[in-house]
């Protein structure tokens, strides 16, 4: 069981260190408030629309963003996943990193794209199953687009996820309120994971966000939500076996697996 706090944040265009502050101060609010670990969005440490500014401010995943990652957690005792551009040879990837403490950290590269913007700025990953545990809990990575395609979510609960934390920058739009309310829990729900979709708020200089954060339990309910304008820290408790009867009620990965007769 753990608590998880997570961050629907205003994020400023290409500052990385202000955006890094207030990651940190977030980190120690929610860490007083007894969660271990935060939720940040897609690209929260450099700004989803800083245009190309974002290639010259991608890391490596050993590079001093990380690495302040790293410290922020082990001052405030709370594991941190949050998005940032990271650097490998000549490519750039919209990638996620988990974080804690001074441990190895977890990096998640987005496979599925979304439109020409972020096309012409990353590198598409090859899909890939990056787990870790925390707290007992088994946690799976996406980024935004990804959860859209249900063979991502699927193919980490069959490899064993118990929750799948999904930093976002999802626009304002009827789609995007679609896809927070409706897809979000039928993605837990057909899969019997938490499924934590934390999204930017505001607006940058190119883009507008729908807020709208929330975290959705295996019976396809929200544990909680924010609303689509503020920036905010909300809070659930993710524990697998407080929902072993939905699990018992709703076999698909059990009958997914079963042969056909």
């Amino acid at each position: 069981m753990m608590r998880l706090a997570a961050l629907q944040m205003k994020s400023i265009a290409g500052d990385v260190a202000a955006n890094l502050g207030r990651i940190g101060g977030a980190a120690a609010e929610a860490s007083l408030q007894g969660a271990t670990l935060l939720v940040t969005p897609e690209l929260g440490i450099t700004g989803y629309g800083a245009g190309d500014v974002i290639r010259d401010l991608a890391e490596p995943a050993d590079g001093p963003i990380v690495r302040r990652l790293q410290q922020i957690s082990a001052e405030t005792g709370i594991a941190i996943i949050a998005g940032f551009a990271e650097r490998e040879g000549n490519a750039v990837y919209n990638s996620a990193v988990y974080v804690n403490g001074d441990a190895a950290p977890t990096v998640y590269r987005k496979s599925h794209l979304y439109g020409d913007y972020e096309r012409g700025l990353f590198t598409p990953a090859e899909p890939s199953t990056r787990l870790f545990e925390h707290r007992g809990v088994t946690c799976g990575m996406l980024i935004c687009y990804d959860v859209e395609f249900p063979e991502n979510v699927r193919r980490l609960a069959l490899a064993g996820a118990e929750a799948v934390l999904v930093p976002t920058a999802l626009p304002a739009g009827w789609s995007g309120t679609f896809i927070t309310e409706h897809m979000i829990q039928t993605r837990a729900f057909e899969n019997q994971v938490f499924v934590a979709y934390i999204n930017h708020c505001g607006s940058d200089p190119m883009f507008s966000f729908a807020g709208l954060s929330r975290v959705a339990s295996p019976d396809g309910q929200p544990l909680a939500k924010a609303n689509s304008a503020d920036e905010t820290l909300i809070f659930a408790e993710i524990d697998p076996g407080a929902f072993a009867i939905s699990r018992l009620e709703n076999t698909y990965l059990k009958d997914l697996q079963r042969p056909h007769r």
